[in-house]
């Protein structure tokens, strides 16, 4: 792994590297577009101990390629569903119940927790929605796609405005988790937390790497491979890099 690989290369090549990656704070999903030099820079932070600990990954034997990588775009819709929104529907709601639990226990001794619980709920009520329409909508239309094997190139353009939107969520779900780690001082619970109060922060913190992961493959490899679907030149949606 180099400096000149894109971060969700790193991811897709090497699944371990996505908590390194969040460790440094470098966002594979919506900015995997960007090279890790490039990443590095824009955090300010020197690139060599992030390659030094891909490096060791690789020597430890986990340099496998993502299985997301070699499924079709059927496959991979399903697989999003099992593992991403599955995860999603029962998490949700969970936590939603414990922060509410945890802010009236903590809340008058701690007012940055009523900051947490509204950046929650204002995550929640974007993703459920996004979920419903991943679910009803778009990946039907996906699953259709890929099964017609003579499907013309307009039909794979067809669903570029409604991965737009998609993309434009997981943009926006992406500033919500940044506010999340920004307001919890990075999930850090204060000496005074209860169980409850470091059950609250342990939840939000994995909820934020499953999500990384699942807009990663949604925006770097099933929406691109949607596109191309029917094009013999490869259509994709191009994305600036963050």
């Amino acid at each position: 792994m180099t400096q000149d690989h894109t971060l969700a290369e790193i991811v897709d090549r090497q699944p371990g590297a996505a908590p390194v990656l969040e460790r440094h704070h470098l966002d594979y999903c919506c900015g995997g577009g960007r090279t890790l030099a490039d990443a590095c820079a824009a955090a300010g932070i020197d690139p060599t101990p992030v390659l030094d600990e891909l490096a060791h990954l690789a020597d430890a034997a986990t340099s496998e390629p993502g299985a997301w990588t070699a499924m079709t775009p059927t496959q991979l819709a399903d697989h999003i569903e099992a593992a991403h929104h599955h995860y999603l529907h029962y998490q949700l709601p969970r936590l939603s119940a414990l922060a509410q639990k945890v802010v009236g226990v903590h809340g008058a001794r701690h007012v940055e927790l009523a900051r947490v619980q509204r950046s929650f709920e204002a995550l929640r009520d974007d993703l459920e929605p996004h979920l419903a329409k991943e679910e009803r909508i778009l990946f039907p239309r996906i699953r259709q796609l890929d099964a017609a094997a003579d499907a013309p190139e307009t039909e794979g353009r067809s669903l570029s405005s409604p991965i737009q939107v998609m993309l434009s969520d997981h943009d926006r779900a992406g500033e919500l988790l940044e506010e999340l780690r920004a307001t919890t001082d990075g999930y850090r619970p204060p000496g005074d937390a209860c169980a409850s109060y470091r059950a609250l922060y342990e939840g939000l913190e994995e909820l934020e790497a499953d999500t990384h992961l699942h807009v990663h493959k949604e925006n770097n490899v099933l929406f691109p491979a949607v596109l191309a679907i029917g094009s013999a030149t490869g259509t994709g949606l191009s994305r600036r890099p963050r």
